[in-house]
């Protein structure tokens, strides 16, 4: 073997696990195989009259009606990849569907995307605590190496939120694909199992009781923990 030449550190080459039909369980709410029986009037509800959450979709929607949504959304449930997860508030009431998708299990790749959330979960506490449940499910439970965001480059919020939950940028992949018609040059972003920590360890400190007043108001955004944007 030629030793002369530089080559990357030696890695464990054993498959990481598929996700499974788990329900990850927060303070502010829960995250769960997409159950299509339980969650499609929910979902309905919650996306309905809102088809601007559908713009960066690849795909799918809007849905012109609750039976053809719940047909899509029973179809999307027998699918291992992407594998779907429905974001669910303390009441258990569905208000938002990710997934992760991508997966290469031999690589210890994996990618979270697909995220349709309602105008109910944006910008909420569940939201990003969402975030960070399957990311530490990813890392910790899975054990992927790799956590990869992916957006179109026009979707300036989904940009910013990736930034904001501690992925860095790596770049953009110009032209990289079309949807619905038109182009999309696609920004790629990643959090390595070897960050995580340091993120972990950012989020609880922003998810701690103490970080919000008696109306479930922040008092600390998440970024002046360090490792985002701000």
């Amino acid at each position: 073997m030629d030793t002369a030449r530089p080559v990357g550190p030696p890695v464990d080459t054993a498959p990481a696990p598929l996700p499974e039909p788990i329900t990850l369980s927060g303070r502010f709410g829960s995250v769960a195989r997409l159950d299509a029986a339980r969650d499609a009037a929910d979902l309905w509800r919650a996306f309905n009259g809102h088809d601007e959450i559908w713009t960066y979709i690849s795909r799918y929607g809007p849905f012109a009606d609750e039976p053809t949504f719940a047909a899509w959304l029973a179809e999307r449930a027998t699918l291992s990849d992407p594998y779907t997860f429905t974001v669910r508030n303390r009441d258990g009431r569905a208000l938002g569907l990710l997934a992760l998708l991508e997966i290469r299990p031999a690589m210890r790749v994996i990618e979270v995307g697909f995220i349709v959330y309602s105008p109910a979960l944006q910008r909420t506490a569940l939201a990003t605590e969402t975030q960070y449940l399957l990311a530490r499910y990813v890392f910790e439970t899975l054990g992927y190496r790799r956590y990869e965001w992916k957006c179109d480059a026009l979707n300036a919020p989904s940009r910013a939120a990736a930034l904001r939950l501690g992925f860095r940028y790596e770049g953009m992949f110009r032209q990289a694909t079309v949807y619905k018609g038109r182009n999309r040059d696609t920004c790629w972003f990643s959090i390595l199992d070897s960050e995580w920590p340091a993120l972990k360890t950012r989020f609880e400190r922003w998810l701690d009781p103490e970080n919000f007043d008696a109306a479930g108001q922040q008092r600390r955004t998440l970024s002046s923990f360090g490792g985002g944007a701000h």
